[in-house]
C-alpha cells in the first residue's frame, strides 16, 4: 500500500518485553499486532539478552517496520536493575539496527504525555486510551503490552503532527485540538 508505514514499539524489560506494531496510512493509524515476551522463566541473564534479540529479529521479519520507538530507561534506585534494563533496551536497539531500522527513543512521561496529553497518567490510564484511539475490543495480555504499543503510537504523534510541543491546559484543550483523538469514525 503506497504511503503506508510501519512502527514497532518497545518497552524494554528483562522480565517483560512488550510490544506492538502500528500502521499509518496517511492519518490513519492502525494495529497490526501487540504482545509481551515472558523472560521470567530464564535465570541466565544472557540468554534473556539473546531471546530479546531473537524476538526482536523475528517481528521485524514478520512486520517490516519502518521505525522502532523504544521507551527510555527512567532512572530508579536500584543499579542492577537499571543496569539490565539498559542491556534490554541496548540489545532491542542492536536488532533493529542490525536491520538498518532508524531509532526512536522516548521517554515514559512523554510517551504518557502523548497519548493521554498527562505525563504523569497511568498505565491504565494509557492502555484505556489506546483502546479507545485503536478501536481494540480485547484486552492485553499485561499493561507491558500496552506500553510497548504507547511507544509506537507516540512516535506516531511525534512526527508528522504540527502541534509537537505544544502546552495544553487541560483535557478540553486538548481535545479541542486533537477531535482525531476521540476515535470517532
Amino acid at each position: 500500500m503506497a504511503g503506508e508505514r510501519i512502527i514497532l514499539g518497545i518497552d524494554p524489560g528483562t522480565t517483560i518485553m512488550g510490544y506492538g506494531v502500528i500502521s499509518v496510512t496517511g492519518n490513519k493509524m492502525s494495529m497490526l499486532a501487540l504482545g509481551v515476551l515472558k523472560l521470567n522463566k530464564y535465570d541466565d541473564h544472557p540468554l534473556r539478552l539473546k531471546i530479546i534479540f531473537e524476538r526482536m529479529i523475528s517481528l521485524i521479519e514478520q512486520y517490516h517496520p519502518d521505525e522502532l520507538s523504544i521507551e527510555a530507561p527512567f532512572f530508579g534506585k536500584n543499579v542492577q536493575s537499571m543496569l539490565k534494563l539498559g542491556r534490554a533496551q541496548g540489545v532491542a536497539i542492536a536488532a533493529a539496527l542490525s536491520r538498518s531500522i532508524p531509532i526512536f527513543e522516548y521517554s515514559p512521561r512523554k510517551i504518557k504525555q502523548s497519548i493521554t496529553g498527562k505525563g504523569a497518567a497511568s498505565k491504565e490510564q494509557v492502555a484505556a486510551m489506546l483502546m479507545h484511539l485503536l478501536q481494540i475490543t480485547e484486552n492485553p495480555e499485561t499493561l507491558d503490552a500496552t506500553d510497548g504499543l504507547a511507544a509506537a503510537v507516540c512516535h506516531y504523534f511525534q512526527n508528522g503532527r504540527p502541534e509537537v510541543g505544544k502546552k495544553f491546559s487541560g483535557w478540553k484543550s486538548f481535545l479541542a485540538a486533537n477531535p482525531e483523538r476521540m476515535g470517532t469514525p
